[in-house]
């Protein structure tokens, strides 16, 4: 009973935090800023990554396009940029990806790891920032109806796989995830976006149903993907900031690989629209 009292008030405590911060744009960045600290140390933590150079890339990269975003909109410099960014993570993602499919461990000399840190981590948040600065001016619905989608396959993933699941989705990394559970978080993701496309007054049904699918798909990979880095270091959890939950990455580990991919499609309805 006091481990489920823990865990529901450091849930409640995290989603209030996050819904207090999408009241204004600049709460939104300084929350995500001192996630993504936290985020960080975490994973460097599992990765074996001394020092300070990857807080401090993290700082210079999220700071820089927050003040973009904030003042700045127009420089083509930034764009490019931003652009540039955006191209190195998903081709940096994908290859975590294909490492999935994969017995050997996750490679994690010097080099590797700062690229990781950087195009696997740091740039998540900057992407996470964008998505929420996708209207001008300011309105935060599209990331918080993309946070909505991500409880939903978490939570129906995790009820289905448990009560009909028998096919396991990858059991060398993460022994409790099954087909069924994928597949039932999928559809409810699905109906899920029925109602934020009617309530949040953003994107129409059509895309946030494609939406729907690109988090159920790259949420699921980015929790494998973190868990292969967990079962390498040997740990259950990535930290135990959030009592009953475990590290803070742990409950971002789905948006934090979803955010590039959902900032992709954003991107491609601007440019066919």
């Amino acid at each position: 009973m006091k481990e489920l009292t823990l865990r529901a008030f450091s849930g409640i405590l995290y989603a209030g935090l996050f819904l207090l911060a999408l009241q204004h744009q600049y709460s939104l960045i300084a929350l995500f800023f001192v996630f993504g600290i936290i985020c960080l140390a975490e994973f460097n933590k599992l990765i074996g990554l001394k020092g300070y150079l990857s807080y401090f890339i993290f700082s210079v990269l999220y700071l820089s396009v927050s003040y973009w975003q904030l003042f700045l909109q127009n420089n083509t410099n930034f764009i490019e940029g931003i652009q540039i960014l955006h191209v190195l993570t998903i081709f940096v993602l994908l290859f975590l990806i294909k490492d999935l499919f994969f017995e050997k461990k996750l490679p994690l000399f010097i080099t590797k790891r700062y690229i990781n840190t950087t195009f696997y981590l740091s740039s998540a948040f900057i992407f996470i920032v964008l998505i929420a600065g996708y209207y001008k001016p300011f309105n935060p619905n599209i990331l918080l109806g993309t946070f909505i989608l991500v409880w939903v396959n978490d939570t129906f993933a995790y009820l289905v796989g448990k009560n009909f699941g028998k096919q396991k989705l990858f059991p060398t990394i993460s022994p409790k995830k099954t087909v069924e559970g994928f597949l039932g978080g999928v559809f409810f993701c699905c109906i899920a976006s029925y109602f934020i496309a009617k309530f949040t007054l953003t994107l129409n049904f059509t895309s946030w149903l494609i939406l729907s699918i690109i988090v159920s798909v790259f949420g699921t990979l980015g929790d494998l993907i973190e868990s292969k880095y967990k079962r390498q270091a040997g740990v259950k959890d990535s930290g135990v900031i959030m009592p009953g939950h475990g590290g803070l990455l742990d409950r971002l580990d789905s948006i934090i690989f979803a955010a590039p991919f959902i900032y992709l499609f954003l991107r491609i309805i601007i440019y066919v629209s």
